[in-house]
């Protein structure tokens, strides 16, 4: 099976030929240069592939998409608002390497309890990024801060934390 990561959302169809807006959280201007293929999740756990045709930069955090056999706005409108996701080796070459979503993957270490587990999902919100794990079956979100994070391991995929006491039983409890 694939690994798929999140990379955002299409947002808007722009013009009339059925291209998106897609927004993203890759972490630079970029054109999807080498990447074929998205994948929309049209259901829970189900991504469709759609093969990409042209895409042109817009901004740091958007870029417009046009997908094959999406020719017109009435048939781009049904896939608004649905995530986007990419192959783990695209989405390795795409990503900018200081974004927060680079961390997909990475094992958390804490410096009291050790390792804790692999980030899932990273969730960015205004003003604070979360790192999702799944600890003992339960989901746990992890605050990736200054006050929490120690330093980032690249090459060997660990990020260190120190994380306020008490944290992890709000959730484990």
């Amino acid at each position: 099976m694939n690994n798929y990561f999140s990379i955002g959302k299409l947002v808007a169809v722009f013009g009339l030929q059925g291209e998106y807006i897609l927004k993203h959280s890759l972490g630079k201007k970029t054109t999807l240069q080498g990447v074929h293929a998205l994948f929309v999740e049209e259901r829970k756990n189900s991504f469709i592939p759609y093969f990409v045709q042209k895409t042109s930069p817009k901004d740091h955090e958007h870029v417009f998409v046009k997908f094959e056999g999406i020719d017109n706005k009435e048939d781009a409108r049904r896939l608004l608002q649905m995530g986007v996701y990419m192959e783990e080796a695209d989405f390795k070459k795409q990503t900018a390497s200081s974004a927060p979503l680079s961390l997909l993957g990475f094992t958390v270490h804490d410096k009291q309890l050790g390792i804790l587990g692999v980030i899932e999902e990273i969730i960015e919100m205004p003003m604070q990024v979360l790192a999702k794990i799944v600890i003992t079956g339960k989901e746990v979100l992890l605050p990736i801060n200054d006050q929490s994070l120690v330093k980032v391991d690249k090459k060997g995929q660990i990020v260190h934390v120190d994380l306020p006491e008490g944290l992890l039983d709000i959730y484990l409890a």
